[in-house]
């Protein structure tokens, strides 16, 4: 018997494009007569077009519960979400159709999803606000207008703390269903803290603001809202771009701690001397200021308490950041224990090239993880092509990480991030797209081009790379399933998609993997890994590099590169240092 969840998945992917259950399947890209109906307002349509088919793995990789596959297809759909909003809906028919399928995706996103739910990678912030949401709608109040509030902190340039019913029941939320939610928060805050409340104080602003980003993103640089707000302060594109904050191919500065700290605060100061009132610029950082605005107008008061026409959600908002703000003033009191100080600490170094990644986390001496995760702001696996960049690598390594970068050959060093694709006859877009394995978006970006029917035979396209060096003919790996693999986790390790390996094994969108099985994988070059084992090898008497090599199963070239050696000479005592697998 087919199973209700898998039926689900069958029905929503045929919803997602259009198609009866009666037709075959959608291909993932279209061909060349496909593309023959479409406008100038093309562009849009192919981006929705890739966003429903990630969507739609995302539904199938669910059913399945693969966690990893399900985070991944997620998020390319937020990315593709945000490229429609950097390229700006002007067509009416265009506007329709990309607002009907985000009121869809934002249905089936949050609560369709089950492995959403018990995921950590995604929306842990946004998804205790919907439990919130919840909380009051079960109490049916929000309490606005003359309620009785009792003080706990009106300090001098402070934001007043207050308590009524509604933020103790918030309290006690944390404590029983949200502790564990908290208490992750309580980590992260001790790792950002030193990095934000100087910026706060450098505007002259509240430190109580950092609770906004607490309870926005849950301090995590990587957060996404159903409503397509990034990172620690929760920014919009097109409020972030106001603010300094740039969003292209190679970074996205919303995810910045620094930087997107820098852009809070200057919005923060910017609401405040339009409300001259904290409340209110919280409720006008949650749903706007000109609705905060009409309230005020509507009401003919500047009393938060008062606006009863605020939206529900605003309502929450203050009572919901009050509840936070009061247990992080004195955590003990309310039964959670203070994290040790953990601060987040890290060299800068400059990279005057594109670099790859795993080339950087060799040269730190540190994993691939710990790079992206000290630069959040990275969305490729290399760095970007446009002059030096400020990289953040572990605190202390600086000295050895220039030795070792520096010592690397150039051609191993820097990312090829793009290659040449003349257009044939016959060839379209999506087919080169398809081709490459890369978005049809990604491609109009990087080409600068409006309409996909205007490709001319001979002319060249840039095509975008993620990391490294790309063949156009991936080689052929049979990858042997091991025990507690999905294929979101095999998928992430050789850089492709779930979906992908279930086309080239022909297999369903019910077919489970078991330890032992085999799978036919087109990848190029190794799975992704971090950084090798370090070995420190003493050398003896009668030793040459030759034998060193020998005995380490490695090259004399490889050691004196891992060593910045110019010459062969070695002596006895001398420590070298040996990278092995």
């Amino acid at each position: 018997m087919i199973n209700n969840r898998i039926i689900f998945a069958i029905i929503m992917s045929s919803i997602i494009f259009g198609q009866n259950l009666s037709e075959k399947p959608r291909k993932p890209f279209m061909n060349t007569d496909d593309i023959s109906f479409l406008g100038t307002s093309n562009r849009i349509t192919s981006i929705l077009d890739e966003a429903k088919q990630f969507l739609s793995d995302a539904i199938i990789a669910d059913v399945n519960s693969d966690t990893v596959e399900v985070v991944y297809n997620i998020k390319k759909v937020f990315d593709l979400l945000s490229d429609v909003e950097q390229i700006g809906v002007r067509e009416e028919l265009d506007k329709i159709e990309f607002e009907k399928f985000q009121d869809d995706f934002v249905k089936i996103y949050t609560t369709r999803l089950n492995t959403i739910d018990s995921s950590t990678q995604i929306l842990t912030a946004d998804l205790i606000r919907k439990d919130i949401a919840e909380l009051t709608s079960e109490n049916e109040s929000i309490e606005m207008g003359m309620t009785k509030f009792t003080i706990i902190d009106d300090r001098e340039g402070h934001i007043p703390l207050v308590t009524n019913s509604q933020v103790e029941s918030y309290i006690r939320y944390f404590q029983g269903k949200g502790r564990k939610g908290f208490n992750i928060w309580l980590r992260r805050y001790v790792q950002y803290k030193d990095l934000m409340l100087p910026i706060l104080e450098q505007y002259d602003l509240p430190e109580e603001l950092i609770v906004v980003s607490m309870i926005e993103s849950g301090f995590d640089p990587k957060a996404i809202s159903r409503a397509k707000a990034v990172g620690l302060w929760q920014f919009m594109y097109s409020t972030g771009k106001q603010y300094g904050l740039n969003r292209n191919w190679y970074i996205d500065e919303r995810q910045d701690p620094i930087k997107s700290t820098h852009a809070a605060a200057k919005y923060f100061r910017d609401l405040y001397e339009e409300f001259e009132d904290w409340y209110l610029v919280l409720a006008a950082y949650n749903t706007g200021p000109g609705r905060v605005n009409r309230a005020l107008k509507l009401h003919e008061t500047s009393d938060y308490w008062q606006l009863y026409s605020l939206p529900k959600d605003t309502k929450n908002y203050i009572p919901y950041y009050l509840s936070s703000a009061i247990i992080l003033q004195n955590p003990e009191k309310y039964g959670f224990k203070i994290p040790k100080n953990n601060p987040l600490k890290y060299d800068e170094v400059k990279i005057e090239k594109s670099s790859d990644l795993n080339v950087i986390a060799k040269a730190a001496g540190t994993k691939v993880s710990t790079i992206k995760k000290l630069n959040p702001e990275l969305r490729q696996p290399a760095t970007p092509n446009n002059g030096s960049y400020s990289l953040n690598i572990p605190f202390g390594k600086k000295e050895s990480f220039y030795k070792q970068f520096n010592a690397i050959p150039d051609d191993e060093k820097f990312a090829v991030q793009k290659v040449e694709h003349r257009v044939q006859k016959g060839e379209n877009l999506i087919s080169i797209a398809s081709k490459y394995r890369v978005l049809v978006a990604d491609l109009q970006t990087i080409n600068n081009i409006s309409n996909i029917n205007k490709l001319s035979v001979g002319q060249r396209l840039k095509i975008p790379v993620k990391g490294g060096l790309y063949s156009n003919y991936p080689e052929k790996k049979i990858y042997t399933v091991k025990k507690g693999d999905t294929l979101g986790h095999i998928a992430e390790d050789y850089n492709t998609r779930a979906s992908e390996i279930r086309k080239w094994n022909n297999m369903g969108s019910r077919s489970n993997i078991y330890p032992g099985q085999k799978l036919t994988l087109f990848v190029k070059g190794q799975p992704v890994k971090d950084t090798p084992k370090k070995n420190v090898y003493i050398v003896k008497v009668g030793d040459n590099l030759s034998t060193i090599a020998k005995k380490n199963d490695t090259t004399v070239s490889k050691i004196k590169s891992w060593n910045s050696m110019k010459s062969s000479t070695i002596y006895p005592g001398q420590k070298l240092t040996i990278y092995f697998e």
